[in-house]
């Protein structure tokens, strides 16, 4: 990590605590004026590491999830149920699940079960916040600077309602430092509390906040945004301006000097630029202007400010001018990389990658910044709480899958051994060749509504058929015998190339020499090939199986010979 001046010392951890709880009225949707919303990102959570431990059908339950800790082992997610899990390793009680025991099995949070999650943040603890769609606002884990908001220093270990200086507030947003945390109110108050030691709390003093303290010197200002850096403090405010205090080392407040500042000052270099969205990392700061203009300042000795070099700014300088325009930006406070998605969803990274240090903006191949962190980043842990739904647009390959075999959209059938199948004539003159000659006027497939087939089975027409809609097949080996028959007979080369994989995939004793007999008839040399070398390595259990006895005498006399010839019989 890129050290900051006088950097904090943690604690042992203490024994839990709790105070009491109270539930204010539910909390009406925020509004987004002067910032970006985050809920719609599509993103794979088992990029990951630490998401490989859960199985598919825990995968798909997923609604929302966030990856954190010093070295990004420990993870939080909600269900669609809107039920709480968390696993990893636990660090300080993080976890909150009453213990301080590391596990790779999710646990339930029975405490929030039933509560829709609206933000989530974590510091350097790791602490962790938590608010809900009834603006509740929730704390646990590492406490050694009361950076959890409940008075005292000592840890706690399930999730625990915050009360103290925000009743009959309610919360939208929090954001944590190292040490030190903040909530913003719906009515665009901000509120601060935890370590203090560079004035990170903007509290006016160096001196710890044990409740939730308001930002008074922020008092009148509308504040739609709050970030955290790991000793620094920004916000946003509905007009665009920003304010920043606290750590001011290394320029990361952004306003021309490297003092640090106990009360929120403007970012001066900014004034006429209307900002729609900060990000912190750990000592560096990203602004994103209305006009997708982007600006970035402090700490660069990873080359994280993206400027070519890495000379650290005290004042913000425009970045990735010459690109197109930028529509969203990330950084975490636990990492020293940058990352941007442009209008035409292009994703640029720079700074600490994977241990490199990558000075300008790199273009990736990733869709969403996210991507970014899970891949690069170090830790690998998420610069915001993630959602994972997923809206109704399809693909053009999705919408083609869900259609196939649908009787509401078809226009032809094909009768197979009794059984209809539903397709769209225009897909399959453009996927095959065979349905391209078939249905010109002067064939007489072309004037019917239902086609016969009687030379395949059921099985083998109908995934030929959803081939063409999927370009993927799905038969047992057996099956894929009469598919590469139909692969043949239609000129379907790609078709034919996958039965044969499948067939490579799936031959056993049993069936080897009957696999071997269908390549020979069906000229697949390659395929022909591994079925005559997996029957001769082989040969003792080939020889004893029903299939060798019943199989072709032409066939087996050649098989024979051609074993002879390579050493097969040799003592």
């Amino acid at each position: 990590m890129l050290p900051t001046s006088n950097p904090p010392r943690h604690p042992p951890p203490l024994p839990a605590s709790s105070p009491s709880s109270t539930h204010p009225p539910p909390l009406p949707p925020p509004p987004l004026k002067g910032r970006m919303s985050f809920s719609g990102a599509m993103v794979d959570v088992s990029k990951w590491p630490l998401f490989s431990v859960l199985s598919a059908e825990q995968l798909a339950t997923v609604r929302q999830a966030c990856v954190f800790g010093t070295l990004g082992n420990e993870a939080i997610y909600v269900t669609h149920a809107n039920e709480v899990f968390v696993f990893g390793v636990n660090c300080s009680g993080c976890l909150g699940t009453g213990d301080l025991l590391s596990t790779l099995v999710s646990k339930k949070l029975n405490f929030l079960q039933g509560k829709k999650v609206i933000s989530l943040s974590y510091g350097s603890g790791p602490h962790v916040l938590l608010v809900d769609e009834d603006g509740q606002l929730f704390s646990w884990g590492h406490n050694g600077y009361s950076q959890l908001g409940n008075g005292s220093c000592m840890q706690v270990l399930s999730p625990t309602l915050v009360t103290a200086s925000l009743k009959n507030k309610r919360v939208k947003e929090v954001a944590c430092g190292s040490h030190h945390s903040m909530a913003l109110t719906q009515e665009g108050e901000v509120f601060a509390w935890g370590y203090n030691n560079c004035g990170q709390i903007g509290s006016g003093s160096t001196a710890n906040q044990s409740y939730p303290r308001k930002v008074t010197s922020l008092q009148g200002r509308n504040v739609v945004g709050i970030v955290c850096g790991q000793t620094s403090s920004m916000a946003l405010v509905d007009n665009g301006e920003v304010y920043s205090w606290g750590n001011n080392s290394i320029g990361q407040l952004g306003i021309g000097s490297n003092e640090v500042q106990l009360s929120p000052c403007p970012v001066t270099a900014l004034q006429g630029l209307c900002v729609q969205q900060i990000v912190s990392g750990y000592s560096h700061s990203l602004a994103l202007t209305d006009e997708g203009l982007l600006y970035a300042w402090g700490a660069n000795s990873y080359g994280q400010l993206g400027t070519g070099s890495k000379s650290n700014h005290q004042s913000p300088v425009q970045i990735m001018a010459g690109k197109e325009r930028v529509v969203e930006i990330a950084a975490c406070h636990s990492t020293h990389i940058s990352a941007a998605k442009t209008q035409s969803e292009q994703v640029y990274m720079w700074g600490h990658c994977r241990g490199q240090s990558i000075a300008q903006p790199q273009l990736t191949h990733f869709s969403v910044t996210d991507d970014v962190f899970a891949l690069f980043a170090t830790p690998s842990v998420m610069w915001r709480l993630m959602s994972v739904e997923r809206d109704e647009f399809l693909t053009v390959a999705e919408a083609l899958r869900k259609e196939f075999d649908s009787q509401e959209t078809s226009d032809l059938k094909f009768s197979v051994e009794g059984k209809y199948i539903h397709v769209h004539k225009a897909l399959l003159k453009i996927r095959c060749e065979h349905f391209r000659l078939m249905f010109r006027s002067q064939w007489t497939e072309d004037q019917q509504e239902v086609i016969e087939i009687s030379q395949f089975s059921y099985p083998v027409y109908r995934s030929f058929l959803q081939f063409l809609y999927t370009d993927t097949v799905d038969l047992p080996p057996d099956d894929a015998i009469g598919l590469l028959d139909l692969a043949t007979s239609y000129c379907e080369g790609r078709l034919k190339r996958l039965c044969q994989l499948i067939i490579k995939r799936g031959i056993t004793v049993d069936n080897a020499l009957t696999l071997l007999s269908a390549a020979i008839h069906y000229d697949a040399e390659d395929l022909e090939e591994f079925c005559f070398r997996f029957c001769v390595s082989h040969l003792t259990q080939v020889t004893q199986t029903g299939a060798f006895w019943q199989s072709d005498g032409a066939m087996l006399k050649e098989f024979i010979s051609r074993a002879s010839r390579c050493g097969a019989f040799k003592n």
